[in-house]
């Protein structure tokens, strides 16, 4: 009996050795709600405040994200940013996005439906073109919020107040920045306040900031959508950098990249 128990112990000893020799307990294993996604898009800013930051691509390989393509500028909201409401747990100890702070919200999110001012754009993605009468309702008290909507289907009354038609060139006096773009599913259960319309979007000028936004060059949202592949289930990720830092084993994210 004695020589058993020391063959067993001797046997769980040795398995542990291996497992640690092996890496297989250096890393958590990810069971986050984008276990299966194998496309990212990674937004990072140096800190809660800052308005500039960088976009990255990365791709699933073996278990492993690969940056794919080139690195571009952005620009986030005019405050920085915040936590928002996604697929993360919440994160108290930090800023939390509200409605009109000017904050874009950070954490992980589904990407929903690509847009634009054309029929149609070169992706696989799920695109809808915009139209005149096409806003995103940002009103908190509007039962409609942080949906799009169509006036000529839900009525004038129920878009008035709003401050965000998805037809700037026609509503803002040429305004290019839903040109191309799509929606980060923020605020997915639309709480009153939480904040609205979040999308990424194209940049008016090199370096402005936006609303709450993630803004970019034309270029880079062309290449950025022929990428995003329905298929491989990709997510939108948006952190500083001290909680990408503090955050991506346990969240299964890539590891930081010092700069921007």
């Amino acid at each position: 009996m004695q020589m058993a128990a020391f063959v067993r112990s001797f046997a769980l000893v040795a398995l542990a050795a291996l497992t640690a020799c092996a890496g297989l307990g250096s890393r958590p294993i990810a069971t986050t709600p984008w276990k299966d996604a194998q496309q990212l898009v990674l937004v990072t800013t140096a800190d809660w405040n800052d308005k500039t930051g960088t976009l990255r691509r990365y791709e699933r390989h073996g278990g492993q994200w690969r940056e794919a393509g080139e690195a571009t500028p952005i620009t986030v909201g005019r405050s920085g940013s915040a936590w928002g409401v996604g697929l993360h747990p919440a994160q108290p100890d930090a800023p939390q996005k509200q409605e009109g702070d000017g904050r874009a919200p950070a954490g992980v999110f589904r990407i929903g439906t690509a847009f634009g001012y054309a029929d149609t754009a070169s992706t696989a993605w799920p695109y809808q073109g915009m139209s005149a009468s096409d806003w995103c309702i940002d009103v908190p008290a509007s039962p409609l919020y942080n949906r799009i909507v169509d006036a000529r289907q839900v009525g004038d009354a129920a878009v008035e107040g709003s401050s965000e038609p998805m037809r700037r060139d026609l509503h803002a006096g040429g305004d290019v920045r839903y040109k191309l773009g799509f929606v980060i599913e923020h605020n997915p259960d639309n709480r009153s306040g939480a904040g609205s319309c979040i999308f990424a979007h194209l940049w008016r000028a090199p370096g402005e900031p936006t609303a709450g936004c993630t803004a970019m060059p034309e270029a880079a949202m062309r290449e950025l959508l022929a990428w995003l592949d329905p298929r491989r289930k990709p997510v939108f990720a948006l952190l500083p950098d001290n909680e990408l830092e503090r955050l991506h084993a346990a969240w299964d994210l890539p590891a930081p990249t010092p700069l921007h």
